[in-house]
């Protein structure tokens, strides 16, 4: 009787998710909260379904309705615990505030700026709403900085809707788009910012270099690829799926893509990079970084921004076992947070968005719909399916 009665909360929790928008829709805010902690697997059971009556305003506050959700391997550290999530190097919530020119020592070395925002903050408690970046619109205001149908992004999670007074817990940044909306958390997302720092303030390619980008169909990896295309370089993506590399070689210009399996790795880039490789810019897949130690050049660049491989496992992998190799040749190896240049965001946004206009950057979003798939689509990226940021669509704009 007991699993009978899970199985029928369970379909009742996905027609409540599925429920048409309307005008009693419109007051109840959909949920999807942590229920467990994963094990291996991110599964969709680790989510619960929950409604609860949309939020009331109060003096000076807002309220925001959702429409996208970005959905990261990250948020995986923030529902297991991990202690392997990188120490908050500056605030990015300050963007806004931050001159376009500050430098990046004072960003990362003033201990008074070295302070926690939410997702850096401790694991996220069993049973509370999903926390996760989004794009949303405000649907009602009392506070004079917003006003109805201004869009703004901030950690709105897995919800319809939330009340907020620009900061705080729900802290959020106004824009006025001139894109589309799902290129704010593609290309103008955190994926296209920690492409931008890492590959040009960190690996730095310079023109006629080899450069390979592993999770090359990834968020930051496919817009990392692209910028080494700007810069006049050879790239070659590592991604898997035979569709994926097609699209990563036909759609955006890379110059070969390649199955990052070990077995078949090694041989491939001996064939594509006589010369060495340069720079390898690595969005996790150690295994990948491993197989590249042994063909990089001299005086060659690895950067590390990401670790969706050990993501989803209960232990982490252990390291590249023979870093003599880095020694031999003069690689310097480099791990970064794109956090760690919170004060040039701005800049960065600009010319991100300069690119996207003149068509030199392609943004890649793999966007699903409806408030029912949230879940489904977050434990599908860990399959390795879609190419660039996986978001969901939860409303139309107003």
């Amino acid at each position: 009787m007991a699993d009978v009665n899970r199985q029928t909360h369970a379909v009742g929790n996905l027609r409540g998710a599925q429920r048409e928008t309307g005008p009693m829709a419109a007051e109840v805010n959909r949920q999807w909260r942590l229920a467990s902690r994963p094990r291996g697997t991110a599964a969709e059971a680790a989510f619960s379904y929950h409604e609860e009556p949309r939020p009331a305003v109060a003096d000076g506050q807002f309220l925001v309705r959702t429409l996208y959700v970005a959905l990261d391997p990250e948020l995986r550290e923030r529902i297991t615990g991990s202690a392997e999530r990188p120490a908050p190097a500056a605030d990015s919530s300050r963007d806004a505030l931050a001159p376009d020119d500050a430098p990046l020592t004072s960003a990362c070395r003033d201990p008074s700026r070295d302070t926690l925002p939410p997702e850096d903050g401790p694991p996220l408690p069993v049973g509370a709403v999903m926390r996760g970046p989004a794009l949303g619109q405000v649907v009602e205001s009392r506070h004079r900085g917003f006003a109805a149908g201004d869009f703004v992004s901030g950690l709105l999670g897995w919800q319809d809707y939330n009340t907020s007074d620009g900061s705080g817990e729900v802290h959020v940044q106004r824009f006025e788009p001139v894109h589309p909306l799902p290129r704010y958390l593609g290309a103008l997302g955190d994926g296209g910012l920690t492409a931008y720092f890492g590959m040009l303030e960190v690996a730095r390619p310079r023109a006629g270099e080899t450069v390979v980008v592993s999770g090359a169909a990834g968020a930051a990896g496919a817009t990392a690829a692209q910028i080494a295309k700007i810069r006049q370089c050879r790239v070659i993506g590592v991604a898997g799926g035979t569709a994926r590399r097609r699209r990563l070689t036909e759609s955006l210009g890379l110059d070969a893509a390649v199955d990052g399996r070990p077995e078949d790795l090694g041989a491939r880039l001996r064939a594509l990079c006589p010369g060495g490789v340069d720079v390898c810019f690595a969005d996790g897949e150690w295994r990948t970084v491993e197989v590249v130690l042994d063909h990089m050049a001299t005086w060659g660049r690895i950067v590390l921004c990401g670790a969706i491989a050990g993501r989803d496992a209960d232990r982490p992998r252990a390291g590249a076992a023979d870093l003599a190799r880095l020694v031999a040749r003069r690689v310097r190896m480099e791990g970064f947070a794109a956090r760690d240049y919170a004060p040039r965001f701005k800049e960065a946004r600009r010319q991100l968005s300069a690119w996207l206009a003149t068509g030199a950057l392609r943004s890649c979003e793999d966007v699903r719909e409806g408030f029912e798939n949230v879940p489904r689509a977050f434990h599908g990226q860990f399959d390795g399916a879609g190419l660039g940021q996986v978001m969901v669509k939860l409303a139309d704009p107003a």
